[in-house]
């Protein structure tokens, strides 16, 4: 018999992956009482993972949802330096750049085109970055030259830091002003009541935020009966192994190589819509790990640290969920950011506790973002 308890809180968020621990965050900065619900343990979902990319969208084409990536990663650095000084923590994060291989005419030809975009729609942060094309590779060998037979293209935008680290950052920001529960499975958020339903108890909350990854989905399909989102397996492996400072991560076709400033390099990642089960396999991460030492022969020789594989959330419309369930008073969702999640969930905290709490608005969040239009687009 579950049984209600005393504890009552301003806000209860639902998840402890990286969008949940922003939100906790940026609800504790605003003074509010807040829990943290985590079914299992704080990063055991897709958030602890093992590449940590932060790898901005082409500038092309340009719309909210890029606008609100590119000045989110602008703002990232100043953001996790708070964090880090804080805390005491250091998070791994580096503004490395990205190097991208051009490997026909035509992607060079489009490597120019949105070169000339950059200048345009990548300024006005704290610093000039650059979407330039080179001859070659300014890191001999990273990657190999006849990797890049019609020259590569540098980005100084992107950065990357590791996902462990950070999460045991914001952690332990947290750790005095949220209580966190960890081992405690949520069922239901009664509004009326003000009752979040645990399966082993209950308590007491304003309001309530699901920001519980690829579950988080799962959960609003059983508050809604419609389905606005899907997992998406994804595996990495990690490599033990020293390389020179300062080399940016290498991203082809669907392959990130990302070192690390611990000793280690991330290889990422499969991405498989169809999958048997969440487990990391040798035979699904040859095949990448393959690739990537053909890209930077460097990483020979280096042992395998880690197989990782994780679920991640993927909303049907691609972009993130935020805001108000639909339907709903009190009930929030901060959901989705399927590969750019570690990149804007501190932006996202900000816009979603500024919308709770009244607080004038400081970061606008597009349209496309809000819950509605995630359901909108669905059949009755």
């Amino acid at each position: 018999m579950i049984t209600a308890t005393k504890e009552r809180y301003d806000l209860a968020i639902v998840g402890g992956g990286v969008f949940g621990l922003w939100a906790a965050r940026a609800a504790v900065k605003a003074g509010l009482s807040c829990v943290l619900i985590e079914k299992g343990r704080i990063g055991a979902g897709s958030s602890g993972g093992v590449v940590g990319v932060l790898m901005p969208h082409v500038p092309e084409r340009w719309n909210g949802k890029k606008a609100f990536q590119f000045a989110a990663l602008d703002g990232l650095s100043s953001d996790i330096a708070r964090l880090e000084a804080e805390t005491g923590l250091e998070t791994g994060y580096r503004r490395s750049g990205r190097l991208i291989p051009i490997v026909t005419e035509d992607r060079l030809a489009h490597a120019r085109a949105r070169e000339a975009e950059a200048k345009t729609l990548w300024k006005g942060g704290a610093a000039p970055y650059a979407f330039k094309v080179l001859e070659a590779s300014p890191f001999a060998g990273w990657p190999i030259a006849d990797a890049a037979p019609f020259g590569i293209i540098q980005d100084t935008l992107a950065a990357h830091l590791r996902p462990r680290g950070i999460l045991k950052a914001l952690r332990a920001a947290i750790a005095s002003r949220c209580r966190i529960m960890e081992g405690a499975l949520f069922q239901r958020f009664d509004e009326a009541a003000g009752e979040v339903v645990l399966a082993n108890g209950s308590l007491l909350a304003e309001r309530v935020v699901i920001a519980s990854g690829v579950e988080a989905f799962e959960l609003i399909q059983g508050m809604t009966g419609q389905t606005i989102g899907r997992g998406e397996k994804g595996q990495a492996v990690l490599l033990k192994g020293k390389l020179p400072a300062g080399l940016p991560l290498v991203y082809d076709d669907g392959v990130y190589v990302v070192p690390h400033d611990d000793g280690t390099v991330a290889v990422g990642s499969t991405s498989e819509r169809v999958w048997t089960d969440i487990d990391a396999h040798e035979a699904d991460l040859a095949p990448l790990l393959a690739k990537a030492k053909q890209l930077c022969p460097a990483l020979e020789g280096m042992e395998v640290g880690e197989m990782w594989a994780g679920i991640r959330p993927r909303a049907n419309k691609r972009d993130p969920v935020l805001g108000l369930l639909p339907g709903r008073t009190k009930t929030y969702i901060a959901a989705g950011g399927f590969k750019i999640g570690f990149g804007i969930a501190h932006r996202l905290a900000v816009a979603l506790i500024e919308e709770i709490t009244g607080a004038d608005r400081t970061i606008d969040v597009p349209e496309t973002f809000r819950p509605a239009a995630h359901f909108a687009s669905l059949v009755a």
